[in-house]
C-alpha cells in the first residue's frame, strides 16, 4: 500500500542520515524508550531513508505514515516498502504537515532528529498538535545544548540545538509533558572534544563506530543512574490533553 506523493520543494542537505544508518546501538537505545507511546496510528515526520522506521515500526500498528519532504529520500522509503523491508501498512508521503488532510489524526507524531532542521519550530509544533488525537503523544528527539553547536551542525543544516527550557518554550498549552530527558551522557565527551579540539564538519566512519559500539552502551548504563540529567541528545514526550 506504499505510495509516494510528488513534491519537489525540498532537498535534504548533509550526511546525517548516512551517519545515523550506521549507529545501530543508538537507534535501538532511543527506540526502546519511545515504542510504548506509539499506538496504532503513527506519523513519522521527516522519515529520511526509513532507518528509524525499520527499528520502530512493528506488526502491531495499524497505519504508519512516513512523511518526508525530500522526493529522493521518499523514494528510498518507497523502495523499502516495495521490497517488504517495511510492513505493508506503511505509507510514504512526499511533503510536510501542510500536505496532510485536515481529517488525518494520529495516536503519535514522532520527530527523530528533525525539529532542529526546521526554522520555525514553534509553528511546526503548533501545526503538529492539529493532527494528534486527544490522549496521543508528540515524541521529539533532537541534539542537546547550544554550547555544543559546531560546524558539523551547520553542515547538517541545523538551526539550533535544544535544552529542556528551549523545548518547553515552544510547546502549546494543550500538551502535557510526560518525559523530558537527556540521553547519551558519555557521548557528550565526544561532542565536546569535536567542538574544542577537532572542529570537524563531519565525523569519520571510525569515530562513528567507536561512539556507537563503545560509548552508547556505556551511556545506556550510566544515563538512568544519573537520572538522565546529562547527554548530547534530548528526548521529550508530550501528551495531548484537549483540543
Amino acid at each position: 500500500m506504499g505510495e509516494c506523493l510528488s513534491n519537489n520543494r525540498y532537498q535534504y542537505v548533509g550526511s546525517e542520515l548516512e551517519i545515523a544508518r550506521e549507529a545501530k546501538n543508538w537507534k535501538t537505545y532511543f527506540c526502546n524508550l519511545i515504542e510504548q507511546y506509539l499506538g496504532n496510528e503513527v506519523l513519522e515526520v521527516g522519515a529520511g531513508m526509513g532507518g528509524t522506521t525499520k527499528v520502530l515500526c512493528k506488526t502491531d500498528h495499524k497505519h504508519w505514515i512516513c512523511l518526508e519532504p525530500d522526493p529522493q529520500l521518499a523514494s528510498v522509503i518507497q523502495g523499502l516498502i516495495s521490497r517488504g523491508e517495511l510492513p505493508n501498512f506503511c505509507l510514504v508521503k512526499n511533503g510536510t504537515l501542510i500536505d496532510l488532510k485536515d481529517s488525518d489524526q494520529f495516536d503519535s507524531l514522532i520527530y527523530i532528529d528533525v525539529l532542529e532542521h526546521i526554522e520555525d519550530d514553534k509553528n511546526e509544533v503548533y501545526l503538529a498538535t492539529n493532527y494528534l488525537k486527544t490522549g496521543g503523544y508528540l515524541i521529539i528527539l533532537c541534539p542537546a545544548h547550544q554550547w555544543l553547536f559546531t560546524p558539523f551542525d551547520l553542515a547538517l543544516g541545523h538551526y539550533r540545538r535544544y535544552d529542556k527550557q528551549t523545548l518547553l518554550s515552544i510547546m502549546p498549552d494543550n500538551l502535557d509533558c510526560q518525559k523530558l530527558n537527556y540521553l547519551d551522557s558519555v557521548g557528550v565527551l565526544a561532542s565536546l572534544g569535536n567542538r574544542l579540539l577537532l572542529k570537524s564538519s563531519s565525523p569519520t566512519p571510525k569515530q562513528i563506530k567507536f561512539w556507537d559500539t563503545l560509548m552508547v552502551p556505556l551511556s545506556k548504563k550510566i544515563d538512568p543512574l544519573i537520572s538522565y540529567s546529562l547527554g548530547k541528545s534530548i528526548l521529550g514526550i508530550w501528551k495531548k490533553v484537549n483540543n
